[in-house]
C-alpha cells in the first residue's frame, strides 16, 4: 500500500510540475515570441532556433546494443552540418540502446529507480555524441537533469539560452530529472524553455499513422494533424504530457523518418515537409 501511495504522491508532485511551467511558460512567452520575431527576420531558414529529438537506437552497434563509435562520428557530422546551416541546435537523446526504464519496472523493479537507471543511460549516449562533435571541430556541451558534475554540467535555464546563442549544441540527457517522464516529455520541455520554433522527433517511420504502420500494411498516414486529435485518438507517436506541454507552448512538431535526416541537405528537411507529420 505504501509503494502505491509512494506512486500517487510522485504522479501528483508531476502534475503540478507541468502545471506551473506552463503557467510561468506563459508570462514569459509573448517577450520571446517578439524576439524570436525580430531574429528570424534576418535567417534564411524558416527556424532560428530547433530542438531535436533523437532515439538511443540512432547510436545502436551491429550487435543491436550499446554505442557503435561509426554511428556517433555520423550523427555528430549530421547536427554539425545543422548548425553550420545557420540555426541554433538544442538535442534531446534517449537512452534506448542501452537501457530503457519500462523494461525493468516490468520485471518486477520499482519505477523510480528503474527511471534513473533510464537516465543514466541518456547520459552515456549524450557523452558519446558531445565528444563525437568535438573531434570534427565543433562546439558542444552536455546539461544533465540528472545531478553528475564531474561527467556533465547540471541543467540551468539561462546557461543553455547562453550556450545557444554562442553557437553551441546543447545536448540535453538525463530527461527531466524526475522518474514518470519519458525523454519525448523532457524534449517537450526543453523546447518550452530554450523557446524553439519548432520540435523535430526523428522516428523509424516516415510520419504519423494511425496506426503502426511496421505491424498493419493498411495503416493510414497523416500529413498534417492536430495536437488534439493525436489525444482523442491516443497516438503512440509522443506520450499525452509532451504533446500537451508542446500545445501549451504552441511549438509545432514534425514528425520524420531519421533516415531524411541523415542522407540530405538539412534545408530539405525543414522546407519540404511532405516526408513527414506536421503536428500543430
Amino acid at each position: 500500500m505504501g509503494v502505491k501511495n509512494r506512486g500517487l504522491k510522485d504522479t501528483i508532485i508531476n502534475f503540478l510540475y507541468v502545471v506551473c511551467f506552463v503557467f510561468f511558460y506563459e508570462i514569459d512567452k509573448k517577450r520571446m515570441m517578439e524576439r524570436g520575431m525580430k531574429e528570424n527576420s534576418n535567417n534564411k531558414m524558416p527556424y532560428k532556433r530547433i530542438l531535436l529529438k533523437l532515439s538511443g537506437e540512432t547510436l545502436l552497434d551491429e550487435n543491436g546494443f550499446g554505442i557503435s563509435q561509426h554511428a556517433c562520428k555520423q550523427v555528430a557530422g549530421y547536427l554539425h552540418k545543422i548548425k553550420q546551416s545557420g540555426v541554433e541546435l538544442g538535442v534531446v537523446i534517449g537512452g534506448g540502446n542501452i537501457f530503457r526504464g519500462l523494461d525493468l519496472k516490468e520485471s518486477g523493479m520499482p519505477r523510480t529507480p528503474a527511471d534513473h537507471m533510464g537516465m543514466l543511460a541518456t547520459l552515456l549516449n549524450g557523452i558519446a555524441i558531445q565528444q563525437a562533435l568535438i573531434s570534427i571541430g565543433a562546439k558542444a556541451c552536455v546539461m544533465s537533469a540528472l545531478e553528475c558534475p564531474k561527467v556533465a554540467e547540471p541543467y540551468n535555464w539561462m546557461k543553455a539560452l547562453k550556450y545557444l546563442e554562442e553557437g553551441y549544441i546543447v545536448i540535453f540527457v538525463g530527461g527531466t530529472g524526475n522518474p514518470y517522464f519519458t525523454t519525448d516529455t523532457a524534449a517537450a520541455l526543453r523546447a518550452n524553455e530554450i523557446h524553439a520554433d519548432i520540435l523535430l522527433k526523428a522516428t523509424k517511420v516516415d510520419g504519423i499513422y494511425n496506426k503502426d504502420p511496421l505491424k498493419y500494411p493498411d495503416a493510414k498516414k497523416y500529413d498534417k494533424i492536430s495536437y488534439s486529435q493525436i489525444l482523442a485518438e491516443k497516438l503512440q507517436v509522443m506520450d499525452a504530457t509532451a504533446v500537451t506541454l508542446c500545445s501549451s507552448g504552441q511549438i509545432p512538431i514534425f514528425v520524420f523518418n531519421m533516415k531524411r535526416l541523415l542522407g540530405n541537405n538539412f534545408q530539405e528537411v525543414l522546407t519540404d515537409l511532405s516526408h513527414g507529420t506536421l503536428v500543430t
